[in-house]
């Protein structure tokens, strides 16, 4: 019996990030900095956050 491969971690870059959550750049970068907010990832030339880590963070949200 073949298993199914797990679906590839989605990435998004700091654009979608910024539609998904209620913060500012700044903002991001200085949560990311005292740990608060997900660690972005280098790929290349590009900044991405795990859209799994995202959404974690957005959960994480106060009502």
């Amino acid at each position: 019996m073949a298993t199914a491969a797990a679906a590839p971690e989605r990435l998004l870059r700091l654009k979608h990030v910024l539609e998904r959550v209620p913060l500012s750049r700044a903002t991001i970068y200085r949560k990311m900095d005292a740990g608060e907010f997900p660690k972005a990832r280098k790929l290349g030339y590009a900044t991405v956050w795990r859209e799994s880590d995202v959404v974690k963070f957005i959960e994480s949200l106060p009502e």
